[in-house]
Parts: structure tokens; C-alpha cells; sequence
């Protein structure tokens, strides 16, 4: 059995976020020690090392909590987990886009101002006056 900050140590995720996941029904309630010492065992270890690498990919809350209740009916298809998998791919997709048009705007503002005072800085400009970047970002 593992104490929280054993558990905290092997999976990398800190105890706050330990019992937050447990508040959020992610991970059952923790079996107690005679001193009241939360105690896991490797089926928590495990639950909570699957949700850290869902949360590492981005996948929210309820998500997670959706695969984890899948994951319980292993005679199931997996038809919905891959949608699950495919609309985070989706999700990363627009935010990398996103940033792809922020890295151009920035780049655009920053090699377009040639001035040395803050008066007469492009940077400063564009930033005050949205109608000065080329397209939404």
C-alpha cells in the first residue's frame, strides 16, 4: 500500500490533484490506515497514472471520466472511445492552427517596427489597434 505522497511520487501528480480527482469521483475514495493515512494500492496507482496521461494530452474531466467508465466493459466497442481520442485530435488541431496565425501576426509586428522610440514603435501600435494586423488571430 502507498501512502498519498508515495502515490504522488511514482505518478508525478501532486497530492492536491490527488484529492481532486478523488472530490471529482475520478479515483474512489482511499482506503484508510489506522491513523487515518490515506493508503492506495497499484489498481489506484494505475487509474491515477491513466488520467495523468489523459490530462497530458489535454482531455478534459469528463472525458476522462467517460473512458474510465468505458474502460470498465472491456467486452464493449470501442467505437466511442476512439471519437472521444479523434475530437481531442480535432480540439489540439484548431489550437495549433490558432498559434500557427498567432506566430505570423507576431512575426509580422515585431520585424515591421525599425524605430528606436516607443513613440514611433510598430509593436506598440498594433498591439493598441487591432485593425493593424493582417487577419483574426
Amino acid at each position: 500500500m502507498l501512502t498519498i505522497g508515495e502515490l504522488s511520487r511514482r505518478t508525478g501528480v501532486k497530492i492536491p490533484t490527488i484529492r481532486y480527482y478523488e472530490q471529482m469521483g475520478l479515483m474512489t475514495a482511499a482506503e484508510r490506515s489506522e491513523g487515518n493515512q490515506r493508503r492506495y494500492g497499484t489498481e489506484e496507482r494505475d487509474r491515477l497514472s491513466f488520467i495523468r496521461h489523459a490530462r497530458d494530452l489535454g482531455l478534459t474531466i469528463d472525458a476522462i471520466r467517460e473512458l474510465i467508465e468505458l474502460s470498465a466493459h472491456p467486452d464493449r466497442p470501442c467505437a466511442r472511445a476512439d471519437r472521444i481520442a479523434a475530437e481531442q485530435l480535432e480540439a489540439v488541431r484548431k489550437k495549433i492552427e490558432k498559434l500557427r496565425r498567432l506566430e505570423q501576426e507576431l512575426e509580422r509586428i515585431t520585424t515591421h517596427c525599425h524605430v528606436d522610440q516607443v513613440r514611433d514603435c510598430y509593436v506598440i501600435r498594433a498591439l493598441a489597434n487591432h485593425d493593424l494586423c493582417e487577419a483574426e488571430h
